[in-house]
Parts: C-alpha cells; sequence; structure tokens
C-alpha cells in the first residue's frame, strides 16, 4: 500500500501567496524577490523587536589601538 502525502504549503509574509515548503529554496517565501523584499524591510528598520532598547559598548571603544600587538 503507498501512502500518500500531504503536500505542506503555507503563506508568504510578504505577499500572501501560497508557497510550498518540501523544495523551496526560499522558504518560508514565495520567491527571492519577496525573499529580498522582507530582507530590505529589516535593513531600513522598518520591521522591529519590541522592547527596551539597550546602549551596547563597542569592543574597542576602551582599548586604545597605538599598533602594538
Amino acid at each position: 500500500m503507498t501512502e500518500k502525502r500531504k503536500k505542506v504549503t503555507t503563506r508568504c509574509p510578504v505577499c500572501k501567496k501560497e508557497a510550498g515548503w518540501e523544495d523551496n529554496p526560499y522558504r518560508p517565501f514565495c520567491s527571492d524577490r519577496c525573499r529580498l523584499i522582507d530582507l530590505g524591510k529589516w535593513a531600513a528598520g522598518e520591521y522591529r523587536i519590541a522592547g527596551e532598547k539597550k546602549d551596547i559598548p563597542d569592543a574597542d571603544a576602551g582599548e586604545k589601538n597605538d599598533g602594538e600587538v
């Protein structure tokens, strides 16, 4: 007896089209275009993670660099 598997799909978070999950190199997106649109939104600061903003000091801020190792 052969077992039929249900094809797993999801909705693309950018364009809301149905996108296959298996054999989809862009998942959860439907295409490279939607993947790049989403990446651009993160880079432009359109997406934010909720929480208190904290200053993180640079690793080099407290060190002098005189060229010595």
